[in-house]
């Protein structure tokens, strides 16, 4: 049986480093409590569970590997069972970058796995609790690069093009139960998956002529997930200075 919550509670999967991070510590600060999940950095995760507590905030963590649906049910099953997540912040990805002659199936396999895959083993679950109580927000963490694509990688563009069309698809599903599904869409920002990658190179492409950082998707984020007066629905939203239009 469903208890009455006494915080509203934000669900970030892949909430430990980067993006999510940020992320994280916004929605903390917005008083919500935060059920942050990563896969295996334990000492990420206690830092930002550390930082969200020592702002007075309020944190729980779970570790499982998104791309294992046995796995999402053990770790999320028994507490969806009693609580809802009042928000749903789908982070987690990877990227495994090749030209497709030389990709391997493993590096194809494991980037659909974690970053499409795992969306549905999460928000299945999530989803369903989200309809027996009517309400929700879910905001799904995509990339420029599932709008517009990107040489050498046809994987990572796959999944996160993917990612953008079940979003638009649930957001026709569940939009009569008052759950919003949006989409957020990076560019280029600041993060360990994009440090090797040329400044010089890419600044010509950016019309506002600056490299993103996460409080720049950070905030979309937060104002997607908290806003009260909420029309915004089944859309993409690119946060990419103007690298996509």
């Amino acid at each position: 049986m469903k208890q009455e919550q006494t915080k509203k509670i934000a669900l970030i999967v892949g909430g430990s480093r980067g993006i999510g991070r940020v992320i994280s510590l916004k929605m903390a600060k917005a008083d919500y409590h935060v059920w942050l999940t990563y896969k295996h950095n334990h000492q990420a995760a206690h830092e930002v569970k550390k930082s969200i507590e020592n702002e007075g905030g309020t944190c729980e963590l779970f570790s499982f590997d998104v791309s294992r649906y046995e796995d999402v049910e053990a770790a999320l099953g028994p507490r969806l069972e009693t609580e809802t997540p009042d928000v749903l912040i789908y982070n987690s990805g990877i990227s495994k970058d090749n030209l497709l002659i030389w990709m391997t199936k493993e590096e194809w396999n494991s980037v659909l796995e974690t970053n499409l895959n795992g969306f549905f083993n999460v928000s299945r679950a999530v989803v369903f609790s989200m309809l027996k109580v009517k309400r929700g927000r879910i905001v799904v963490i995509s990339s420029v690069s599932g709008q517009i694509g990107q040489a050498g990688q046809v994987n990572y563009s796959a999944s996160k093009a993917g990612l953008i069309g079940a979003a638009k698809a649930l957001a026709r599903e569940v939009g009569k139960k008052n759950i919003c599904v949006n989409v957020v869409a990076p560019g280029f920002i600041e993060t360990d998956m994009t440090k090797d990658i040329p400044t010089d190179q890419v600044l010509p492409l950016i019309p506002l002529n600056r490299i993103g950082k996460a409080e720049d998707v950070a905030s979309v984020v937060h104002f997607l997930s908290t806003e009260e007066h909420m029309y915004i629905h089944g859309q993409v939203i690119g946060v990419n200075g103007g690298l996509a239009m």
